[in-house]
């Protein structure tokens, strides 16, 4: 699946927005809301006869989406007008962009629902579509998931990326800030994620994580326990030929071996979706035992003193 790469992106630069209590309990009744792109096409076909900046009304009468992208995005509607005059030929490749998005929010609230199978406890944001200055192809925010539909080429892996953003809504993670604690923070919302849509969003770093596993898994027990995702997420010293966000990888394979041992594959995905402590989570999952072994014996430690913080 082809997936553009400010999809992937999303999450990593504008962080995790917790599920509110006004979200909706019932995958049916979740937002999927398009509006403040109708009314965005209206204000840009009054630019060559108004006298007034016509995306005021766009700004002040816009969805909760809108208002989550104003700060360091649309900024104002001034600075949107700017920019749609400078860059009128290129917002209008994106003007039918969202012709077949009724298809993909039938797609959207059947990976809702099967969320709400395994994890019933789970709540629904409201995905926005909006219009921006070509800045950000979207955020998350405490009101819901804001699409950025002038970045937007097509609509390929657009289910996956929500479904990915879906699950961070619901994550309740604790422990100290470490690589372990943000690769399963990422790895469970991409295995999840995977579960209820069937759709993985970051290929190539799962293509590359398989090819060099061995190599990875020595590293990465060397790393785990320290606050410091250099080379594993967001962002890559270029000391190899590594993608970015490896973590991804590596948290999904902790988190789909803690699934598989579990015999309440329901019980797994709520201690997955509320991971009190990131290194027990490894240690039950069983995931790199055999390295974690060597490290140890290596390091002149017990296997279990690995798991301590």
């Amino acid at each position: 699946m082809k997936i553009k790469p400010f999809f992937i992106t999303l999450t990593l630069i504008f962080g995790i927005a917790k599920a509110q209590t006004g979200f909706s309990n019932d995958p049916l009744n979740a937002v999927f809301e398009t509006k403040d792109t109708d009314n965005f096409w209206k204000a840009f076909d009054k630019i060559d006869t108004s006298k007034e900046n016509p995306f005021t009304e766009y700004v002040k009468d816009g969805s909760p989406g809108v208002k989550g992208f104003m700060e360091f995005r649309i900024i104002n509607a001034d600075s949107l007008y700017s920019q749609v005059k400078k860059k009128k030929t290129d917002y209008l490749k994106s003007k039918n962009v969202l012709a077949g998005i009724h298809q993909k929010e039938k797609r959207t609230r059947a990976i809702y629902s099967a969320l709400k199978y395994w994890y019933p406890e789970a709540k629904f944001p409201p995905v926005y579509f909006v219009y921006g200055r070509f800045n950000s192809g979207g955020t998350t925010s405490h009101d819901g998931i804001i699409i950025g539909t002038e970045m937007l080429q097509n609509l390929d892996g657009i289910t996956g990326l929500i479904a990915h953003e879906l699950i961070h809504f619901q994550q309740n993670n604790k422990g100290n800030e470490s690589l372990l604690k943000n690769s399963l923070l990422e790895g469970g919302a991409d295995f999840v994620s995977e579960l209820i849509s069937g759709e993985n969003i970051n290929t190539k770093a799962f293509q590359y994580g398989e090819a060099h596993s061995d190599q990875l898994y020595k590293e990465f027990i060397t790393k785990l326990k320290a606050n410091d995702n250099t080379d594993w997420l967001y962002g890559v010293s270029k000391k190899d030929d590594r993608p970015n966000d490896l973590g991804y990888w590596i948290g999904y394979k902790i988190c789909e071996a803690y699934f598989n041992k579990q015999t309440d594959k329901h019980k797994a995905i709520y201690a997955m979706l509320n991971i009190q402590n990131p290194l027990f989570f490894l240690k039950e999952s069983g995931f790199l035992e055999q390295y974690i072994k060597e490290y140890a014996k290596k390091n002149n430690m017990k296997s279990d003193d690995f798991f301590k913080e």
